[in-house]
């Protein structure tokens, strides 16, 4: 089997973080920050483990302003709608996955105002649309940092500066990067991180979070939900410190203690290591695609700067039955379709039907992608001879 379905879930992962999540169940099992006990504090142990391995990924001061969320999604959705109030308005790209487009359209209805700065067929955002952008109401600009269909990075740093310089937040969703390409709050004028744990950070699903800057105001993220946080029990009032404020509930700490082996994976490896590998597949691979006669390989230019993050098409064929026979014939897993981002695929032109994405990570090898590039190679030219 070859696996290139690492933008949906990264497999395999390490193996330490298989191995850790089964010793918690085994061993601790514990709630952390419910007892005093030592099971308890062993669990509590490992939760702040991980915040401050993420913190030296990101290059996060207080461990504190990392909260731990379901996923992405879920972080994402306690920025939007957290800072977002009827009135304000925010930008953001025409690249984005539905995990913002969903949110934001639903703010949209209730009054908030929502401005879509349109990228070009090859996936690039010119910083200087988004300066143009900008209003008298304006409160938030919100982008994803690497494509999930084409792999793109957009321009976050200079976005960035462009938030700084007219009084706003910068959210950004690093899905798609976050352990697999060099990423730092403060160089980077980040206000707001969402990341998920489950993809180049190597842990399992249930894991991510949204990393808070210095200058996001606790009292003006409202929190998007309230309950058990194991402090200040004897109040019926949701705790106004960090994290608790935005942590209710027993945590997945079974799922963060395999996080926390993931970031140490990384940490080890780095992500500027981790990143250079992967690119040099990503430019053997779509160096190989466009060779292939009926082939069309979407987004930017292979030897441009990019995640390993794929999409093509075969001409006269259906994403689905490409994917069904590379799958059957060849074993090769990968996604096809729309990706959950159908505003991306409008804008490079592959909507409704979508396309083929290969996606890869530290676990594949050149050997595996010079398979799938003989894989699609036949896949086209048998479909061409049969046609013809």
């Amino acid at each position: 089997m070859i696996y290139l379905d690492n933008a949906a879930t990264s497999y395999p992962k390490p193996k330490k973080v298989g191995q850790a999540m089964l010793y918690f169940l085994e061993k601790i099992g514990a709630s952390p920050g419910r007892s005093g006990h030592r099971l308890s504090l062993k669990a509590g142990r490992i939760v702040y483990q991980t915040r401050e391995s993420l913190a030296q990924l990101f290059d996060v001061d207080d461990p504190l302003r990392i909260i731990f969320t379901l996923n992405v999604t879920e972080a994402l959705n306690l920025a939007l709608k957290g800072l977002l109030r009827p009135g304000d308005q925010v930008i953001t790209s025409s690249l984005e996955h539905n995990s913002v487009m969903r949110p934001l359209r639903e703010l949209q209805k209730e009054g908030v105002e929502v401005e879509v700065i349109p990228c070009s067929p090859q996936g690039d955002l010119d910083p200087a649309d988004v300066k143009k952008a900008v209003k008298k109401n304006s409160k938030l600009i919100v982008l994803n940092h690497g494509s999930n269909v084409i792999g793109n990075l957009l321009p976050i740093s200079a976005v960035g500066k462009i938030s700084r310089d007219h009084g706003l937040l910068f959210l950004v969703d690093v899905a798609q990067t976050a352990g697999c390409y060099p990423l730092d709050l403060k160089k980077d004028n980040l206000d707001l991180l969402a990341f998920t744990g489950h993809k180049a950070l190597f842990g399992p699903p249930g894991t991510g979070g949204l990393v808070l800057g210095e200058r996001v105001e606790i009292r003006k993220l409202k929190p998007l939900k309230s309950g058990g946080t194991g402090s200040q029990s004897e109040s019926e009032e949701q705790p106004d410190f960090l994290p608790d404020i935005y942590e209710s509930g027993t945590p997945n700490t079974v799922g963060l203690s395999g996080l926390k082996e993931g970031l140490r994976f990384v940490l080890q490896k780095g992500a500027e290591k981790i990143h250079g590998y992967e690119f040099e597949l990503t430019q053997r691979l779509i160096a190989g695609l466009k060779d292939i006669p009926g082939v069309i390989v979407y987004g930017g230019e292979g030897n441009k700067d990019r995640i390993a993050v794929v999409s093509f098409n075969i001409k006269d064929q259906l994403p689905s039955e490409v994917g069904l026979r590379l799958e059957e014939e060849y074993k090769i897993m990968c996604r096809v379709g729309l990706h959950c981002s159908p505003a991306a695929h409008k804008t490079i032109g592959t909507f409704p039907g979508g396309t083929v994405r290969f996606s890869m990570s530290w676990f594949n090898t050149f050997k595996e992608i010079d398979e799938a590039i003989l894989a699609v190679s036949n896949i086209a030219r048998r479909h061409k001879r049969g046609r013809g």
